[in-house]
């Protein structure tokens, strides 16, 4: 034992020559001869270890303690390798969820739908110092993006540790975002995500399409900011890469051939015969439009759209329901969406309709024809003049909800070949389709009802339906606001008396308590 006892030394050199040198070959960063040979005199050393002390290792492996010991450090491998195994999958799959009110860090719907069709790589560079303020808010916010597109990349430059990278792109000031998709570039200046993804909308848009407003005809106006005007939702769809124009249908031989979508909102005095042809023609270009007749709408158009199998009524849509949301009963609440139609498949939220007729159509879906939004069955609908008797429902005078409010078609046109239009009847034919919508209503958009619930995106997913721009229809981002905690002068009291009389009290008593038992038992 004695002569064994000489090799003790060994079991502390060992484990010192292997370190020694692993962490030659960390820092010259090859295997060359000197840490090769550390490691190689560390193994024998070991192996004389072993060798020389074998009956003592044998006797203490087989101890019941040692198997213990042995098992324990098993399971606690086990364990951390679970552990680790969770943390990189936590990494690569995501479960997020967003708690606040209107999911205030959860992007929109149209942004998750927009970085999904991203078919080639964003490039985004975000140029901030590095202890901007704001510079958190941005990252979190792109940082998002990127969870829902691989396609969708950033990076952020410090334009004062690296001025050549914001040369490069132009940059002169902070909290500047730029980016790159092709050969296209947008610039966004603030931690915004409606104007990041308004950013992307006119990057993706391979074209700027034109929106059409009918004017005079007592329509509304889109460059008013006055309650029933349409100046809000004009600057929306501007942010969304389009123009928007009035056109007058006396002034023009026909439609402009850029219109994307006509727009005919409430109008008062009834088109002339020849406008009306200009429209026809243009649905029988393949055009679109979007019908919005208020109660009492002049005839004309009534009959005009009755060509086109809509009917609508001559009543007006009483909804004691809608009191509840603070509206008045002559503001019908839509709540019944078609689930087929694409303008509300995905179409959860409440609209509303102040001073709404009834607008119906025979349903074809195989023609394209839908009735697809409808108030409660509370609601119900009266022709005359309002009284006192119409405010409460009478089945022998009324008639009862559901009512529809918006109905849709789609026209089949056969249209030609470039041959045929040059007067060779031997082209091959092809098919076009103009889409028409009308609506009871055209103060649901103004500014006063914008943004009531899902107002604003009922609107613009019909517009973007109709020029067929599909990405778009979603539910917009709601603006975050302040959510107060209104509380009564009772319910006041009772916080200011729990938490600044009581509490406080409760916990100086126990002091006193604690402090009074330790002086006693000294």
């Amino acid at each position: 034992m004695k002569g064994r006892g000489l090799f003790l030394p060994l079991a502390i050199l060992s484990p010192i020559l292997i370190a020694t040198g692993g962490i030659v070959y960390a820092i010259s960063g090859e295997m060359g001869t000197l840490p090769l040979s550390l490691i190689w005199i560390g193994l024998l050393t070991l192996l004389v270890l072993f060798y020389t002390y074998f009956p003592e290792l044998r006797r203490f492996i087989t101890k019941r303690s040692t198997r213990y010991a042995f098992n324990t450090a098993i399971m606690s491998m086990v364990f951390l390798v679970i552990i680790v195994l969770i943390g990189v999958m936590s990494v690569k799959y995501k479960v997020r969820v967003d708690l606040t009110e209107n999911s205030r860090y959860t992007p929109s719907p149209q942004t998750v739908k927009i970085l999904k069709s991203l078919k080639n790589d964003m490039e985004v560079i975000a140029f901030y110092r590095s202890d901007e303020r704001t510079r958190q808010t941005m990252y979190d916010l792109l940082n998002e993006y990127s969870y829902y597109s691989s396609n969708f990349n950033f990076r952020f430059v410090d334009p004062d540790r690296n001025p050549a990278e914001a040369v490069k792109y132009g940059i002169t000031s902070y909290r500047t975002t730029l980016l790159n998709y092709g050969d296209k570039k947008e610039v966004v200046g603030t931690e915004s995500e409606s104007r990041l993804t308004n950013a992307m909308i006119r990057l993706v848009s391979d074209e700027v399409k034109t929106i059409y407003f009918i004017k005079g005809h007592g329509e509304k106006k889109i460059s008013s900011m006055k309650n029933d005007g349409y100046g809000q939702v004009r600057e929306i769809i501007e942010k969304e890469n389009h123009k928007v124009r009035e056109l007058a249908l006396t002034n023009v031989k026909q439609v402009p051939e850029d219109a994307a979508v006509l727009v005919i909102s409430g109008p008062r005095v009834d088109f002339l015969q020849g406008e009306l042809d200009k429209v026809s023609n243009y649905i029988n270009r393949g055009g679109r439009v979007l019908f919005m007749l208020d109660p009492g709408s002049p005839e004309g158009l009534v009959n005009y759209l009755a060509g086109f199998g809509f009917e609508l009524g001559g009543d007006l849509i009483i909804d004691k329901l809608s009191q509840v949301y603070g509206a008045n009963y002559l503001t019908p609440v839509v709540v019944e969406y078609h689930e087929k139609h694409p303008v509300t498949r995905d179409f959860e939220v409440a609209t509303f309709f102040p001073a709404a007729r009834s607008v119906h159509i025979r349903e074809e879906p195989s023609k394209g024809s839908f009735n697809i939004a409808k108030t409660s069955e509370n609601s119900w609908s009266i022709t005359g003049d309002l009284n006192e008797d119409n405010l409460e429902f009478d089945p022998e005078k009324h008639q009862q909800g559901p009512i529809n409010v918006v109905s849709v078609t789609v026209i089949e046109i056969l249209g030609n070949t470039e041959n045929e239009e040059k007067g060779d009847k031997g082209g091959e034919s092809i098919k076009k389709w103009g889409k028409i919508v009308v609506t009871g209503d055209s103060d649901f958009p103004s500014n006063t009802h914008m943004k009531l619930a899902g107002n604003k995106d009922f609107f613009l997913n019909m517009l973007y339906w109709l020029a067929e721009e599909n990405m778009l229809i979603s539910i917009r981002k709601k603006e975050p606001g302040l959510t107060p905690v209104m509380l009564t002068a009772t319910q006041g009291k009772f916080v200011f008396w729990l938490s600044v009389i009581i509490v406080p009290s409760l916990v100086l008593m126990v002091g006193i308590g604690v402090t009074a038992k330790r002086r006693r038992g000294v």
